[in-house]
């Protein structure tokens, strides 16, 4: 008996929406690209030819009505109003902008409401599903410390507000040390995986969270350290930067994943 094809939705076709989009087409069994939202239509057809004629475009609060999945990549200021359409519709809302959750948190309780789901895919980070694991029991701490080139932290907003250049850094400098949910605030397009990972342990008051411009590497690094009662681990990892040094390019590959975790006969991970 063959599965129903899932329609997917994207909102978005920047460095991380092109990169999902170009995989969907490419084939994967029981997954489907049915429309996209972008601002830039002409745009969007240079780089994916069937948008606008096989590949729908519609405005993005509208992706809700023919999809069953829609996967954001947008601009933070952009989030809301694309979440509470997917939401509202009872439909299932994978976002990558994961800091905008906990500003949106309300959203969450609605689902209830709704019959909606909300997936958070793993993205820049690793080790998830031991931090999760880690969560049915007692965790004692959780810590993750970033270090990314200054060219892909210059212009956030806990920077501009506190007149911090980083033009010209010749040396490490760290730039942030505090909750994982005043990182998401203050770096929203540089840390959505600190948000990820205080989701999926002891949340974003309580998980600890240093910023570091380094000047000295080319790799957005995160080290992630947790004590918890079943077992202590700490994990690394160095992703290489997309066309957009704000994220990483297995960014849209995690997506893929979660998105293929869906529909496959076979699931890795819990």
């Amino acid at each position: 008996m063959s599965r129903k094809t899932l329609k997917v939705g994207l909102a978005g076709l920047g460095a991380v929406g092109l990169g999902v989009a170009r995989r969907l087409e490419t084939g994967i069994p029981g997954l489907a690209l049915a429309a996209v939202a972008v601002r830039d239509e002409d745009k969007a057809r240079r780089n994916l030819p069937d948008a606008g004629s096989r590949i729908p475009i519609v405005p993005a609060d509208a992706l809700a009505r023919s999809c069953d999945i829609i996967v954001e990549c947008l601009p933070p200021d952009m989030f809301r109003k694309v979440a509470t359409s997917v939401i509202e519709a009872g439909k299932i809302f994978m976002p990558l902008s994961v800091g905008q959750l906990l500003e949106n948190w309300d959203l969450v309780e609605r689902a209830k409401e709704t019959g909606a789901r909300i997936l958070v895919p793993t993205g820049a980070l690793l080790g998830l599903d031991a931090v999760r694991a880690a969560a049915e029991g007692a965790i004692h701490s959780v810590k993750m410390v970033t270090r990314k080139p200054p060219d892909g932290l210059e212009g956030a907003p806990y920077l501009v507000k506190r007149g911090i250049s980083l033009a010209d850094l010749k040396a490490p400098k760290k730039i942030f040390d505090g909750s994982a949910r005043e990182g998401a605030r203050g770096f929203p397009a540089n840390v959505n995986v600190a948000a990820a990972l205080s989701l999926a342990g002891i949340g974003p008051d309580k998980t600890r969270l240093e910023i570091w411009a380094d000047p000295t590497i080319t790799r957005n690094t995160h080290r992630i350290e947790v004590d918890a009662d079943t077992a202590r681990f700490s994990m690394m990892i160095e992703g290489v930067p997309s066309e957009n040094p704000r994220t990483g390019r297995i960014v849209p590959l995690s997506a893929i994943a979660a998105l293929r975790g869906l529909v496959s006969e076979l699931k890795v991970g819990t």
